[in-house]
């Protein structure tokens, strides 16, 4: 059986992700900062839930003991808007680094701290939730200032550890899950979050060495950097 973690799991896409991963025959452990949300209610034999705060090294590390052997998927889930901010002006670098914390540090340490774990899986696989709004290429309306510049960073950071994961057996994938309907892409969105999560589930599935480092959208579309 294979093994995923996912951070951020107690809703929206991370919720929806772990509860399609054990419908397709994951053993998951799936991590909430401190309110369990939906995982309350999952009762599977194969999911494990932690409470985990990705900033702090203690947490992780904690994490990463707790669920010992292998990780053949790591899903760096866990993210946060930034403060919607209408100008320059505006900005608050207090949030910003904040942001930045949790958006791009966050996911690169956790795999930090489950690299051993990935060199124990066959075909290991490092999924970074990223968006859309990360393409400096898209960027035409501008704003939402430190959520697009977070995830950029955080898709430098991905891209930049590609060759080391290679080396380790494991491939990377940078994702779009779309413009989803949860408390952060809110109601208006198009995309429900058992649509966006097939098409990232899809993706994971097709995931290889041949595949490592692109910037995919949930249906498949490749996306400009």
């Amino acid at each position: 059986m294979k093994v995923a973690v996912v951070t951020g799991a107690n809703r929206g896409i991370g919720f929806e992700l772990t509860r399609q991963l054990l419908e397709s025959g994951y053993a998951v452990h799936a991590t909430y900062r401190s309110n369990m949300g939906g995982l309350k209610g999952v009762q599977h034999a194969h999911l494990s839930t932690h409470k985990v705060d990705v900033r702090s090294d203690e947490d992780v590390a904690a994490l990463m003991v707790a669920v010992g052997g292998r990780i053949d998927l790591l899903v760096n889930n866990a993210g946060v808007p930034d403060g919607r901010w209408s100008s320059i002006a505006e900005i608050d670098l207090t949030r910003a680094a904040e942001v930045f914390e949790i958006n791009a540090f966050a996911p690169v340490r956790v795999t930090q701290h489950a690299l051993p774990l990935l060199a124990k899986s066959e075909s290991g696989v490092v999924a970074m939730m990223s968006s859309l709004m990360a393409s400096i290429d898209d960027c035409q309306s501008g704003k939402s200032y430190a959520y697009r510049a977070s995830k950029t960073a955080l898709n430098m950071f991905s891209i930049s550890m590609k060759n080391e994961l290679e080396a380790l057996g494991a491939s990377l994938v940078i994702l779009h899950p779309g413009w989803v309907e949860t408390d952060m892409g809110g109601p208006n969105a198009p995309l429900t979050p058992q649509e966006s999560v097939r098409g990232i589930v899809a993706r994971l599935n097709e995931q290889d060495m041949g595949l490592s480092g692109r910037f995919v959208q949930y249906d498949g579309t490749e996306l400009a950097w």
